[in-house]
């Protein structure tokens, strides 16, 4: 297959019709993913690994019209060979490729500003393959940040994330069948990230102590957290976050919601910060930072949020 131009800089195959029907054992899983109506047109991001190569797979079982991308982030020697193995699976499944390439260096925070990148270079709405065994190290390490209810629910399922009722066993079971070829990242070994300490000490240390399998009591327990995250949120939404009297006299539940929902942006706001927006509506203090350079003041007991020009009296 000849690759076409790509107007971002990558470069992309066009979709063709597998040579054969894919194997029954994409029919098995399908019932558990949630995937898009059939005809839908989805990106997949796909490292190459298992999980990402199931789910294109599982999409184009599914019916959907599927574009692989993969995305180098250079940060290994010899990553650029990645998108060729993905490049010939993609060709195998019979769906459009396009390699991205973003630029990084090694450092702190890394995770974080790989995935920054990443989603920099990835349409909205783009499919993932995380799995059950993701949703529990999620949960933990949402847990292990001081997450609150919305942490613990981890990520939600939905077209998004159609494999999260998945094992990674499952997912590896199926690119065998399949005899996709799979990419093994040796990142995901680096104990310098918390999510491979979860992995590889966290939950088998979970199971050794509960003499049973920590990965659905997690998923099953994000589950429950979400139905009440929801109802948290539906609650809070009645409640006005500017009126100072009213966020003083609510339940502080709801008015930690309320505040949270009122301040968040790309990111929501830590739980210190809810506090002292808290201070402020009780009347212990007439402003307080929020971080991004805004702040929250009090006039006439109502909040408004603004830009920091002239620093707050902190709550502490």
């Amino acid at each position: 297959m000849s690759p076409a131009a790509n107007p971002h800089g990558g470069s992309r195959a066009e979709a063709t019709a597998p040579d054969q029907p894919l194997p029954d054992p994409c029919g098995a899983l399908l019932a558990r993913c949630n995937f898009a109506p059939a005809g839908t047109a989805v990106t997949c991001a796909v490292s190459g690994g298992a999980d990402s190569m199931a789910l294109a797979a599982l999409a184009v079982a599914a019916g959907l019209r599927v574009t692989v991308v993969h995305v180098d982030h250079g940060l290994r020697t010899g990553s650029s060979a990645e998108a060729a193995i993905v490049r010939a699976n993609a060709e195998l499944l019979g769906t459009a490729f396009r390699a991205e390439q973003v630029h990084l260096t090694d450092g702190p925070n890394l995770e974080a500003r790989a995935r920054e990148a990443r989603y920099a270079v990835l349409p909205a709405g783009v499919l993932t393959g995380h799995t059950a065994d993701d949703q529990a190290e999620t949960v933990l390490l949402n847990l292990l940040r001081g997450a609150a209810t919305s942490g613990v629910a981890g990520m939600r399922p939905g077209p998004h994330h159609p494999l999260l009722a998945l094992r990674r066993s499952e997912t590896a079971a199926l690119c065998d069948a399949l005899q996709l070829t799979v990419v093994h990242d040796p990142s995901n070994l680096d104990p310098r990230h918390l999510r491979n300490r979860v992995r590889s000490e966290l939950l088998p240390l979970m199971e050794a102590l509960s003499l049973r399998d920590p990965v659905p009591v997690l998923a099953r327990q994000a589950a429950l957290a979400r139905d009440d995250d929801d109802l948290l949120d539906e609650l809070a939404a009645a409640l006005d976050p500017t009126d100072a009297r009213a966020l003083a006299q609510a339940p502080v539940a709801l008015a930690r919601r309320s505040v949270r929902i009122w301040l968040t942006g790309a990111h929501p706001p830590d739980a210190a910060t809810v506090e002292r927006v808290l201070a402020v509506a009780r009347g212990h203090a007439v402003a307080t930072e929020v971080g991004g350079g805004r702040r929250v003041e009090r006039h006439r007991q109502r909040l408004s949020l603004g830009p920091d020009e002239q620093g707050a009296q902190r709550v502490t």
